[in-house]
């Protein structure tokens, strides 16, 4: 895996890889250069198959995460590509061309982080979350506790147990307190 981001290196902006196992490997890279990366490692190198395709929200540094898995089943090699997206205009580029299975997860994406992939095919349409019109609900400013304090009724009745006491009333009770 050295051998190739060394070769990669030469012509693209890479960031320092972290590797989590000798065939895993993590890398961010230029959103600019994320398209001409991806085909090379496609019709170069042999990784034929989009993985994963999914986001996090850095809201303190105002970006999100796109990572990018792509594996080379021959070499048994995965190499996940990082690319930072400005949080307020979220658009990250399709790659459905490259991967027809990315479009599924852009349209995901879209929906639940609100990160548009112009371009990608049905990726307006409602896909998880039908009629929703709140904040998409895996931005980490949409407040889970306040949709649903005004979206559902509280239900009277409910009891909270600690789960260690429930388990020595529930399961262990023949036993003393303290003793298997």
């Amino acid at each position: 895996m050295r051998d190739l981001l060394y070769r990669l290196k030469d012509r693209y902006h890479l960031g320092t890889p972290t590797f989590q196992r000798p065939d895993l490997c993590f890398v961010t890279v230029k959103r600019a250069e994320l398209r001409s990366i991806l085909t090379e490692l496609r019709d170069v190198h042999g990784f034929t198959h989009l993985t994963l395709l999914t986001a996090v929200d850095w809201i303190e540094e105002g970006q999100f995460q796109l990572t990018y898995m792509i594996n080379n089943r021959a070499a048994n090699r995965t190499l996940a590509l990082r690319v930072m997206l400005d949080r307020t205009e979220a658009i990250g580029d399709t790659i459905h061309d490259l991967w027809p299975t990315a479009a599924t997860y852009q349209r995901e994406l879209n929906e639940m982080f609100g990160i548009n992939f112009p371009g990608s095919p049905r990726v307006d349409e409602e896909f998880i979350l039908e009629g929703w019109t709140d904040l998409p609900p895996y931005r980490r400013d949409f407040d889970t506790l306040a949709y649903s304090q005004q979206t559902y009724r509280d239900r009277p009745g409910r009891e909270t147990h600690d789960p260690k006491e429930h388990m020595q009333k529930t399961l262990y009770a023949e036993y003393p307190k303290g003793t298997k």
